[in-house]
């Protein structure tokens, strides 16, 4: 169970990520550039706030293994984007992780579908 003060900040940080994105203010490195909109979708905070596990889909689930590996390489562009524009004590140490979610979400309505066929 989450405690208030992480799911807070995990909401602060994926509020501020998901603006820099948003903005374009993302130096992206290796001639990457996004295909689709990038969805940050959840922050999931370590119980000390010194991790963070940050969940993206890009819409459609276009390039999602090339958009997150671009992601973690500028990691450190927004642990210093964090520090200017959010007050904490320490800035967690970030890892972009792909959102799985929607495919689970996916595979429970099918096996709810099949369950209603029988």
């Amino acid at each position: 169970m989450r405690s208030q003060r992480q799911l807070r900040v995990g909401e602060e940080i994926r509020h501020a990520i998901a603006e820099a994105i948003q903005r374009g203010d993302v130096p992206w490195q290796n001639n990457f550039s996004p295909k689709s909109v990038i969805t940050v979708t959840e922050v999931q905070m370590s119980p000390d706030l010194k991790n963070a596990h940050v969940f993206i889909m890009p819409l459609g689930g276009i390039q999602i293994a090339e958009t997150v590996r671009a992601l973690n390489d500028v990691a450190h562009f927004f642990k210093h984007y964090l520090a200017k524009h959010i007050q904490l004590r320490f800035i967690p140490q970030l890892t972009f992780k792909p959102d799985t979610s929607f495919e689970y979400a996916a595979k429970i309505d099918a096996l709810i579908e099949k369950g209603k066929k029988k």
